[in-house]
């Protein structure tokens, strides 16, 4: 896989999650350029070209990120802090897709920037849905900040 192509970058620890969610946005042609991750910490490494992603561009950067908030290592919130506090990264859309309804976690993950703060739904059919609309809206129907 060429790393430097990949337009979003997913975040989720769960593999139950992380299949259903692969799976939508397969049915919708956006898995060609996915990128899972298992963590906070890894999803850190692959945007600053660090660790096993260390030969990536470093100015080539995901069009979507993706990110759970309950994530071993380094939270969700950590990587949406550290992610909009970074001028050069500030303007990529961050989706926190995430199964906390705690207004405490909204209320944070908005003050830091989130672009959009889903609660992935219990019934699998709706969760496959609500995947494909992510897909369908952030990498095509909305446009990018200059």
């Amino acid at each position: 896989m060429n790393y430097d192509d990949i337009e979003i970058l997913f975040a989720e620890d769960s593999m139950e999650d992380a299949m259903l969610t692969i799976r939508a946005l397969n049915k919708s042609g956006f898995t060609n350029k996915l990128l899972h991750v298992k963590d906070g910490a890894e999803a850190l490494d692959f945007i600053y070209c660090r660790g096993i992603y260390s030969d990536r561009n470093p100015k080539s950067h995901p069009k979507l990120i993706l990110l759970d908030l309950k994530m071993p290592k380094m939270s969700g919130i950590q990587v949406l802090e550290k992610v909009k506090s970074d001028d050069e990264l500030k303007s990529i859309p961050v989706v926190i897709l995430t199964s906390s309804q705690e207004d405490p976690d909204i209320e944070k993950c908005y003050s830091l920037g989130a672009n959009s703060y889903i609660v992935k739904p219990v019934d699998s059919n709706n969760f496959f849905n609500s995947i494909k609309e992510i897909g369908m809206y952030w990498m095509i129907l909305s446009q990018p900040a200059l």
